[in-house]
Order: C-alpha cells, then structure tokens, then sequence
C-alpha cells in the first residue's frame, strides 16, 4: 500500500485495528482524533500502542467549521477514509460519503458499524458482545448442555470486522484501478459475524436441526477434539479424522475404543463423553511434555495450552521471526510477510503530533 493515504476516524478497536495493518502494508495513515483523543490512549493504552504504530495523528473537533475544513481537506489528498460512527453522524458533520465523493472521486470510503447503514438496528449502540449475539455465534458458545454463553478471550467479533474491512478495502482498491472510482462500503460486523455462521448454517440446512440444544451438539460436541488436564498443565488434542482417532487409541491404550463401531466422527460424537473421559483419565497424571512427546510420537494432533506470555517466548514464534518490540512490549506485527513490509514501525503518535499534514 505505499504511496497510498489513509484518513482515518475511527476509534477504539475494529478500525484502527485494520488501518494499523495498513500501516504495516505501507500506507501513510493520518489518524483523526477528537481533541481529547481517542479514548483507547486512556482506557487501553497498551493496546492503542500496538494498533496504532506507524500512524500519524490529527487533532480536530468535527463541529468546528474551520476543523471541519481541515478534515475534508486531508479526505481530498486520501484514497481510503474511515470512519466507525453511527450512522448518520458523518452526513451530519458534512463529511458523509456523497460529500467526499463529490470532492474526491477516486475515494474509497469505508464505514465500519454494529449493525450496518441500514435496518431496524441502524441506530442501535453496540460492543463486540452484542454483535455475537445478534449474528447467532453466542448461542454455539458454551458447554454443550448449558446456556449460551460469552466464551471468547479476545473480542473477536471487533477483530474479525476490521479483517473484512481491510480486505474489502484492497478489493475496492483493485477495483477502482479498473473502474477509476471509488465506492462506499457499509460494514456490518454483525453481518461479518453471520458470514462466520455458513459452516455451522449449512448443516443446519441439509439436516433440517432447528432445536436450539440440538444446534449447540453439532457444534459443541467434540470427541478427541478438546483441552485436557495433564499434572503441570494442560493439552489440546484434535483427533478428528480415523487415523489420528486409531493413533489416539493405540498412544493412550486405548484398544477397547479402536473398534469398527467407532469409526466415522458421527459415530464417536454418539459416545464423545465415554471416549473424552478414558482420554482425559489416560493424560491426567502425566506430565505436559511427556504426553505431547506421545502424542507426537503417534502423529496425533497436539499443542500445550499457552499463556500469552508462553506462545510469545515460544521456540516456534522465535523460529518464524513472528515476535517484534515495540515502546509497549513484544507484540506480533501483520502476521503475513509481503515483500518490502516493514516490521518496525514507529511508535503509535502522541496526540495531535503531526501539525498541518495537509502541506
């Protein structure tokens, strides 16, 4: 993305997440802030730091005319703008899309919401958790005979929408080399997340399951395919497919379930919690690296459970070059190389560092 600019709005986490990889990618991103800052440099700012390196920073209170003429003055020198308000502020503020398009035709112009442009939800406020909800994920979440539940450590659903931004981004950019236009493009992470839904929402379809606790078996129930205790920690073994099932069996001594009945995941999803204990009572007194030693000696899908400390001093992580400083600590930069990327960007800017960038 060199050569291209970046004006971005956005606030918090789903957009300056995806225009932090474009920073990466090459792209010089002005950053616009309310006077007093984003919010994330008081609430997170560990995770401003890593999400906004490399970027430049713009100081402006959109309800001031003069402010708002700098700010449409640096969206006429961008080809992406990007902003995550309600929908309807932007036209408000006169920076609404058929306003910069007019200025600058060229412009792709993505706006990033909950809930979309347009619905019943349009006006709704929202977090990640609420988004899950409505896509459906949060009802797969869980325990397979519990209540849905919120059971992810990371905000996935703001994460995964600035990922489809970002490649919706470069298509509209691939697209305007052929068009020499720009577009708008309305981003719903509700509607990202229900994309997410397909897998589980096809076998719905063809098998006709429509009871809720039925849904959540597909999706919840999982023989050989979990986290199980070992004495100093804890192990993931996924074996799905019959021959890491038959290599599972014959690691742990487990002949009495290395049958024909047991053969096929539907079969063994049947009797997931028979076959879960005898492989959670078989690695219960060893040691970590004793049973992932087995495992790997079984060829048997396997990984230790990591802290985010472990996974980031990790000999894999250290083998890839994955891990990069940065003024707040390790963090792990656009984890795709392309040529020329860079991995060392500067720090994230002190407020309103840039002055005029419009010169």
């Amino acid at each position: 993305m060199d050569g291209l600019t970046v004006a971005d709005f956005s606030e918090l986490l789903p957009g300056p997440f995806m225009t932090g990889a474009m920073a990466e990618m090459g792209a010089r991103v002005i950053k616009i802030e309310r006077p007093a800052g984003d919010g994330m440099r008081r609430s997170q700012p560990g995770t401003f730091e890593i999400v906004n390196r490399g970027k430049s920073s713009v100081a402006l209170d959109l309800k001031d005319p003069d402010d708002q003429a700098r700010a449409i003055e640096i969206v006429c020198g961008a080809d992406v703008m990007v902003e995550g308000f309600r929908p309807g502020v932007m036209d408000r503020l006169g920076l609404g899309y058929q306003a910069m398009a007019a200025l600058n035709p060229r412009l792709v112009y993505i706006s990033m919401s909950g809930y979309g442009q347009t619905g019943p939800l349009v006006k709704a406020p929202g977090h990640d958790l609420n988004y899950l909800a409505q896509a459906g994920v949060t009802s797969l979440c869980g325990t397979p005979d519990g209540p849905p539940e919120h059971s992810f450590g990371l905000p996935v659903a703001d994460l995964g929408g600035g990922i489809y931004g970002l490649a919706a981004v470069l298509a509209a950019l691939l697209q305007r080399g052929t068009t020499g236009r720009g577009q708008h493009l309305d981003l719903s992470i509700t509607d990202c997340l229900a994309h997410w839904v397909n897998p589980r929402r096809g076998v719905y379809n063809v098998t006709g399951i429509t009871d809720l606790q039925a849904q959540r078996r597909v999706a919840l129930v999982r023989p050989a395919y979990g986290v199980f205790a070992c004495r100093d920690g804890a192990i993931s073994i996924a074996a799905l497919e019959d021959h890491f099932w038959r290599a599972l069996c014959a690691a742990l001594d487990l002949g009495a379930f290395d049958d024909p009945a047991f053969a096929g995941i539907a079969a063994r999803r049947e009797k997931a919690q028979a076959l879960n204990a005898a492989i959670a009572a078989a690695v219960a007194p060893m040691d970590r690296a004793d049973a992932l030693a087995l495992m790997a000696r079984h060829d048997v899908p396997a990984s230790p459970v990591l802290t985010v400390d472990e996974a980031t001093a990790s000999a894999h992580f250290a083998a890839r070059e994955l891990i990069v400083e940065t003024a707040c600590g390790p963090a792990v930069p656009f984890p795709v190389r392309l040529d020329g990327m860079a991995r060392d960007l500067p720090p994230a800017p002190a407020l309103n560092s840039a002055g005029d960038v419009t010169r």
